[in-house]
């Protein structure tokens, strides 16, 4: 098995939407584990990487976009996907560092630090409302409070493959990353702004050294 991994920093505050709140406290919950860890859904991150590369590729000249579709569907698989056309790649959760959470799952243990408190300390809670572009006023009932992951934040993601990808896949892969920027809930507000990058195994960043491949296949083949 093949491990490469994700790297996402938040350079904006993000909400990684769980699509509920809390009664009385919150509207908009950020996904967290027991721990009080904010983290994003490895199948919420598959599918974000999944349609940058598809418009990506959509803009490449007909003749050799079909080849490249086919490329991301060995990647990310295809809906309703069977054995054949299930995806080579898994994503896993994108967390944080592992010898931070692991550290403070001990203090928990310990009952020096609670789940909240460390929740509290990752996150915060902002607040917007609505505005009448006629009176300049907010619209009675239209304030809305959510929790967000903090800026600066580093989070990782294993992407698992059975084999050793191909330089075509991982084109494909790290065009999707470099084009990833937004994620989470409110992305059209200003939230969720990221930098993401592709590692080996072996941390080493590998980003831009496939990308220059994508739309070469015909010259490849000729």
């Amino acid at each position: 098995m093949t491990i490469y991994q994700l790297k996402i920093k938040l350079l904006s505050d993000t909400t990684f939407g769980r699509g509920d709140g809390v009664a009385g406290l919150i509207d908009q919950e950020v996904e967290h584990d027991p721990s009080g860890f904010p983290y994003l859904r490895g199948r919420t991150l598959k599918g974000l990487l999944s349609e940058e590369c598809d418009n990506l590729i959509a803009v490449l000249p007909p003749e050799i976009r079909s080849e490249w579709e086919n490329f991301a569907c060995i990647l990310f698989g295809t809906p309703g996907s069977v054995q054949g056309t299930i995806a080579s790649m898994h994503v896993g959760d994108a967390c944080l560092p592992d010898d931070l959470r692991e550290a403070v799952a001990f203090q928990i243990k310990k009952k020096t630090l609670t789940t909240t408190e460390v929740l509290d300390s990752l996150t915060t809670i902002r607040r917007q409302t609505a505005i009448n572009s006629e009176t300049g006023i907010a619209d009675k009932g239209s304030l809305r409070s959510f929790r967000v992951a903090i800026r600066e934040l580093e989070f990782k993601a294993d992407l698992l493959f059975e084999t050793q990808p191909s330089q075509e896949i991982l084109s494909v892969l790290g065009v999707g990353t470099l084009a990833l920027r937004r994620i989470g809930s409110g992305r059209n507000r200003g939230r969720g702004y990221v930098r993401c990058t592709l590692h080996d195994d072996s941390g080493v960043e590998i980003t831009q050294s496939y990308i220059s491949l994508l739309g070469k296949i015909q010259e490849k083949s000729a």
